[in-house]
C-alpha cells in the first residue's frame, strides 16, 4: 500500500511514517512544517519507499499529485495547540476545514482510502464520562476563541463522513484523546513534554487553573497501531468514527507529582490561572476519558503502555535532546 501522510513531519505522523515503512509499505509525507520537523522524518529520507514534500494543503498541484499515488490517505496536518487555537483562531479554521475539505476533494478523484484525525475537544463541555462516539456534543459560545478548535474539527467530521455518505468514499474519523510520547514538543501547550522539560531543567512546573481537571494519556505507539489497523479494514470502518484514547485517569496535579517522582526533580509546582495562561475567560473540560469498547470490537484494539511507560519514554527522550542539541534550545523550544 501506498500511503500519503498530510502533517507526517509531525508527532504522530513521524510515527505512523516509520511504522507504516517497517512492515512493507511505501508512504509520501506533506508539511509544511509550520509545526512539524524535519528532524522527525530526516532519518527516513534516504529509504527506497519514502518521499516527502514541504508544501501546505494550499497548493493543489502538488496534493493533486501525491493523493493520484496514494492508495490510501491518512489526514493528520491540523491547527496544534490550546495557545495557537485562542491566539489564531482565524488560521485555525482556515487550516482545519480547508484543508481538510482540499484532502477530502484529493481523495475522491482517485478513490483514496482515508483516515481524518479528529480530537476528543469535539465533546466540549460534556460532563458524563466516559464519552461515547454518538453522544450528544455541548461546545461553548462563538464568542469564545477556545472552541474555535473543537468547531473547526467537528466540521472536519462532518465533511468526512458527507463524503462517505454521498460519493462511497472510504472516509474514517479517529478522535485522539491527548497522544503522547516521544517527539512532541511542549511549544503548543501539551502537558506531558512541558512538565518533564520544565523538571529536568529545575524550573517551576506550571500547572493551568486548579490541576483537578483529569486527562487520560495514550502512547503514540498505541494510537499508531490503532491507525494501522483502521487502514487495514476500510469495508468494516468506513463511514464510523473512533475514539482513540486509554481509560487510564489522572488528575493534572497528580501528574505534576509523578513527572517530578519519575524525573527525581525538585521543582516546585506553580499553579497559573487559566485566564493569564490564555485568555479571559477561558473554559476548560473537567475530565475527558474515552469509550473505547466501539473500537475494541472493530479492530480489537486498546492501549498496552501505562502512564508510567509513557513518562519513562518522553523523560529519556528529552535527555537525549539535552546531551544531543544546545541544551537552552532543547530546553526552551
Amino acid at each position: 500500500m501506498h500511503v500519503l501522510i498530510t502533517g507526517g513531519a509531525g508527532f504522530i505522523g513521524s510515527h505512523l511514517a516509520e511504522a507504516l515503512l517497517q512492515r512493507g509499505d511505501s508512504v509520501a509525507v506533506l508539511d509544511n512544517l509550520s509545526t512539524g520537523s524535519f528532524q522527525n522524518i530526516a532519518h527516513l529520507v534516504r529509504l527506497p519507499h519514502f518521499s516527502f514534500a514541504i508544501e501546505s494543503l494550499d497548493n493543489g498541484l502538488v496534493l493533486d499529485r501525491l493523493a493520484s499515488q496514494a492508495d490510501a490517505i491518512v489526514h493528520l496536518a491540523a491547527a496544534v495547540g490550546v495557545q495557537l487555537v485562542v491566539e489564531q483562531p482565524t488560521e485555525t479554521i482556515e487550516t482545519n476545514v480547508l484543508g481538510t475539505h482540499a484532502v477530502l476533494a484529493a481523495a475522491r478523484r482517485y478513490r483514496c482510502r482515508t483516515l481524518l484525525a479528529s480530537t476528543s475537544e469535539v465533546y466540549g463541555k460534556k460532563e458524563n464520562v466516559p464519552f461515547r462516539e454518538d453522544d450528544d456534543l455541548v461546545l461553548g459560545p462563538s464568542s469564545r476563541s477556545r472552541w474555535v478548535y473543537a468547531a473547526s474539527k467537528l466540521l472536519d467530521e462532518f465533511l468526512g463522513l458527507a463524503a462517505h455518505r454521498e460519493y462511497d468514499l472510504p472516509v474514517t474519523i479517529t478522535r485522539f484523546f491527548n497522544t503522547v510520547g516521544p517527539r512532541q514538543i511542549g511549544r503548543y501547550g501539551m502537558v506531558i513534554p512541558r512538565f518533564v522539560r520544565q523538571a529536568l531543567a529545575g524550573e517551576p512546573i506550571t500547572v493551568f487553573g486548579s490541576g483537578e481537571q483529569s486527562r487520560c494519556f495514550c502512547h503514540v505507539t498505541d494510537v499508531v497501531q490503532a491507525l494501522l489497523a483502521l487502514l487495514d479494514r476500510p469495508e468494516e470502518t468506513a463511514g464510523q468514527v473512533y475514539n482513540i484514547g486509554s481509560n487510564e485517569e489522572v488528575t493534572i496535579n497528580e501528574l505534576a507529582q509523578r513527572v517530578l517522582q519519575a524525573t527525581g526533580s525538585s521543582s516546585p509546582v506553580q499553579h497559573i490561572p487559566y485566564s493569564q495562561a490564555y485568555a479571559p475567560g477561558f473554559e476548560d473540560m473537567q475530565r475527558r476519558v474515552p469509550d473505547i469498547r466501539k473500537i475494541r470490537e472493530a479492530i480489537g484494539w486498546q492501549p498496552t503502555r501505562s502512564l508510567d511507560q509513557i513518562l519513562q519514554d518522553v523523560i529519556q527522550y528529552e535527555r537525549q535532546r539535552v546531551t544531543t542539541s544546545d541544551p537552552q534550545t532543547a530546553l526552551h523550544s
